[in-house]
């Protein structure tokens, strides 16, 4: 070792580590409510369409969700100091680029590179933990932190968009996550230790390939069929594309001597259900964002910063619902508290389909409170069992295939949750049109126009003298909309309770897990997961023993 290794201390480093662990996942997460809540305000600058703002939020989730296990995968191999750096260098990149965004194209370049640089640091931040702190009982307080550190972004992200648009362009809202991604980068490469899984791992190109293209294929056919027709060509072809290429993707990784995901940690229970909460959770979670920044701005005509404090209840509530999530799950069980935060959350969904456009700061806050609440009883309890439920030498597949899964149910959620919003605000307008008095050739016109740019687009016609009349129209059938989207979303959280329900019901799954990967193993020539389990990652520190 040489006078720099030796100067710092190991208990340093650790703290350090997850230290910065917890900024990675604030930066990656930053965008996303800073983002939703500035949706209005980036409609009606670039003039886009209700599928191309769906897109705004999906350039970034998408690619996310795609390169997620390839990224836990890099970092097994390469290291992940590397991989950490490179994911900040990318964020960075990509808000410099959304920055100079004059055109929705533009935004969409900017959002879909931080993306990628957003899914390098989700498996590399939970991994490096997972090395920094191998005991698993101990390691669950420091995941509750990255649990809240991720909240916290949700937190910030609609106050810092409500200050800058109060002042400045809506472009603005991305100048923070460059100094604090570079900040990062610099401080991580002397205090961060590198680390990586040497156990045969290698790249899965006929993996990442077949799982970025299902995802991708399925994510555009959704949002594509919502803004034109689930009956048109290029949308079938797209989503059937999506099937055949996730199909492809399990056959591939059944076959692989190195899959970018082994399908036996599938067989825990504890793993399975935490992946399919983090999906249908997330595709509710980033799909009400979206719907609700709308009916904020469209509905209430709220500015921004109105808008980013009552989103802000959300992660607030959350984070403090979830510090002590972490300490609990010793004395509670992890599957009570998931149920738990999910029937909570559905019934505060539940409860926001009688807003209307007069319903005041305080009626809607206690529900969004309730939400949140629900939300941070189930974040940090999902992630740590995740982690939890597979050998140690997984953790970093675990880690990533979780958060593959959560961002994969964010890009769906705009795309889900805004074609059903479309759809059904677009049908219900004529109706509230009729009901305002717009009838004939001015009532054609904007239904017609509603159904080619969203409603959104309305405000560009010459209205005249009946404009507050059509406004009106316009908020009630978004009402309508997002009335179905909350069902909707409130439908997916009690699916994912049962999840819970059914699959956690017992605590200990770990074992078949180690069994079957020892199998897989046997048949490819590898060393069983016990073996693995009794070597350290390269990197570990002297006198620390596997959890």
């Amino acid at each position: 070792m040489n006078a720099t290794t030796t100067a710092i201390r190991p208990t340093d480093r650790r703290a350090a580590t997850i230290v910065l662990a917890c900024l990675g996942v604030f930066v990656a997460y930053l965008p996303v409510t800073t983002v939703a809540v500035s949706l209005p305000a980036i409609q009606r600058a670039l003039s886009t369409s209700t599928a191309q703002l769906s897109w705004a939020q999906d350039a970034f989730v998408l690619p996310m969700a795609a390169f997620i296990m390839t990224a836990g995968v890099f970092g097994d191999v390469h290291g992940r100091k590397k991989v950490f750096q490179a994911g900040l260098f990318f964020c960075a990149a990509g808000a410099a680029v959304a920055l100079c965004a004059h055109n929705i194209q533009t935004l969409w370049a900017g959002q879909a590179l931080a993306g990628l640089g957003s899914a390098a640091l989700l498996p590399t931040t939970l991994a490096m933990i997972s090395h920094a702190v191998p005991d698993f009982r101990e390691r669950g307080k420091y995941i509750g932190m990255w649990a809240m550190a991720m909240l916290a972004a949700l937190a910030v992200g609609p106050v810092i968009a409500g200050v800058i648009l109060d002042h400045f362009a809506w472009r603005w809202i991305y100048l923070l996550s460059i100094p604090v991604s570079l900040v990062a980068m610099v401080v991580a490469a002397p205090l961060l230790t590198d680390s990586r899984a040497p156990h045969g791992r290698k790249l899965d190109w006929p993996g990442q390939i077949t799982a970025a293209v299902g995802v991708t294929a399925l994510v555009y056919g959704v949002i594509e069929g919502g803004a034109d027709s689930f009956t048109a060509t290029k949308v079938v072809a797209a989503l059937a594309l999506g099937v055949a290429a996730l199909v492809a993707f399990v056959l591939v990784e059944r076959r692989s001597a190195s899959p970018m995901l082994d399908l036996a940690v599938f067989r825990s229970a504890a793993f399975t259900a935490t992946a399919m909460v983090a999906l249908i959770m997330f595709l509710g979670l980033i799909g009400f964002f979206f719907v609700l920044s709308l009916y904020f701005g469209m509905v209430q005509q709220l500015g921004t910063l109105q808008a980013g404090a009552r989103l802000l209840l959300v992660p607030v509530a959350a984070m403090v619902a979830g510090a002590p999530a972490g300490r609990l799950m010793h004395r509670v069980p992890a599957g009570w508290m998931i149920t738990v935060g999910l029937l909570l959350a559905a019934g505060a969904l539940l409860a926001m389909t009688n807003l209307d456009a007069d319903t005041s700061y305080g009626s809607i806050a206690w529900r969004l409170i309730v939400l949140g609440v629900g939300l941070g009883l189930v974040t940090t309890p999902m992630t740590a069992t995740a982690v939890a439920a597979v050998p140690h030498h997984l953790a970093g597949m675990a880690s990533a295939a979780n958060n593959a899964f959560r961002q994969v149910g964010g890009a769906l959620g705009p795309a889900v949750l805004g074609a059903l919003l479309s759809t059904r605000a677009v049908d219900a307008l004529p109706g509230h049109l009729a009901d305002a008095g717009i009838t004939g050739a001015q009532a054609h016109t904007i239904v017609d126009t509603a159904k080619e740019g969203g409603l959104g687009a309305v405000a560009g016609l010459d209205l005249g003298s009946t404009a507050q009349q059509i406004y009106g129209a316009l908020g009630d059938s978004l009402l309508d909309g997002m009335r179905l989207c909350l069902v909707v979303a409130a439908t997916l959280a009690l699916i994912a309770a049962l999840c819970a329900v059914v699959l956690l019901r017992r605590p200990k799954q770990q074992a078949p897990v180690g069994a079957a990967k020892a199998g897989s193993a046997a048949r490819h020539g590898r060393p069983t997961a016990s073996a693995e389990n009794a070597q350290a990652d390269t990197a570990q520190p002297a006198g620390h023993r596997r959890g």
